[in-house]
């Protein structure tokens, strides 16, 4: 069952391009055109990602334009893409299973709902809440572990850039993603892997569910509004059926504002898990949940929550205008044909 497509027989002046189900993906070509769609949108935006993960550990605020100079000429280009690799290496399995839990569920909740009697929008609304929902919590079995290797050898410069922003970094050094996930596993077991899981799942899961129900109503209230406005500009009865650059700007639009509201709502527990994740106690011990607060409020009071919220803001900004950018297009892209769903 669409959504989209249900709302195309209901909207009698704008036809909204139709959602695409999972039965009618090529697996296939999703996941391979996914991996190399999303690893170019990874590549990207990696510096952006970098330079919040030192703003986050560092105990004094540092801007962003400041800790870029230093990294430039200290540790070059290359410092802007420590633990990429790592962290492309993850991506491609992590993001292969959100996207199948992402549209599994979205597909299976959204007709539940429908055949409950739920309105098309709030059916919408309830399944992108749901896929969102479970695509995080799946994702994190695969992105924590990379998250703390790739964020180890993020940070792992910051003693060279100037002065050591971060005196509590773990001491160990890595030569490289596999030399780091083996001195973590020795060091501490796999348990060193999933530091900051708990809090991992406790942002990311309800932050996602907000974002794709957010994004979903928003793009609907959108189209909504413009069709009102076309209704009073033009008194005649009209068919408006927005081409593929409308219909770019439209998702682009909500994207950025669904994110916005999500990057100031989660950024403390962004910060705290990031922390967590690569600083160490005076003792050189990981440091538990509430060590971890108690040092970051103890460096600048709340606000020290904030730190990196510009790079974080443009990054889930831009990470997610071009996702769900390049994600619509891929589901374009890797449709079947017609004659393959419709019998």
């Amino acid at each position: 069952m669409s959504l989209g497509a249900a709302e195309d027989d209901s909207a009698s002046e704008i036809h909204i391009p139709s959602d695409i189900d999972w039965h009618m993906l090529d697996k296939s070509r999703f996941f391979f055109l996914g991996a190399a769609l999303f690893s170019g949108v990874s590549a990207a935006l990696y510096p952006i990602v970098v330079l919040k993960t030192r703003q986050q550990v560092s105990p004094i605020p540092i801007s962003c334009l400041k800790m870029s100079f230093g990294i430039m000429r200290y540790e070059g280009l290359r410092g802007f893409y420590r633990g990429f690799g790592t962290s492309l290496m993850g991506t491609i399995p992590a993001r292969a299973l959100y996207m199948a839990a992402l549209e599994v569920t979205k597909s299976n909740v959204g007709t539940v709902t429908v055949r409950l009697g739920f309105s098309d929008t709030t059916a919408t609304a309830i399944a992108n809440a749901a896929a969102g929902l479970s695509s995080a919590m799946a994702a994190q079995l695969i992105w924590t572990p990379i998250d703390v290797v790739s964020q180890r050898l993020m940070v792992q410069g910051c003693e060279n850039s100037g002065k050591n922003i971060a005196p509590h970094i773990n001491s160990s050094r890595y030569s490289n993603g596999i030399d780091a996930f083996r001195k973590i596993l020795i060091a501490d077991g796999p348990r060193g892997l999933y530091r900051g899981f708990g809090i991992s799942i406790l942002m990311y899961a309800p932050s996602n569910a907000v974002w794709w129900a957010s994004y979903s109503v928003t793009q609907r209230l959108i189209w909504s509004g413009f069709g009102c406005y076309m209704g009073k500009k033009d008194k005649d009865d009209y068919s408006f059926r927005p081409d593929s650059k409308a219909t770019v700007a439209v998702q682009g639009l909500c994207a950025a504002m669904a994110s916005g509201i999500s990057a100031v709502i989660t950024m403390p527990l962004d910060t705290i898990k990031t922390r967590l994740q690569v600083l160490d106690g005076e003792e050189k011990r990981p440091l538990t949940v509430v060590q971890t607060v108690r040092t970051l409020v103890k460096d600048a009071g709340f606000r020290a929550c904030y730190r990196g919220l510009g790079p974080r803001w443009a990054s889930m900004s831009m990470s997610a205008t071009t996702m769900i950018t390049t994600y619509e297009f891929l589901k374009r892209m890797s449709t079947k044909r017609q004659d393959s769903f419709t019998a």
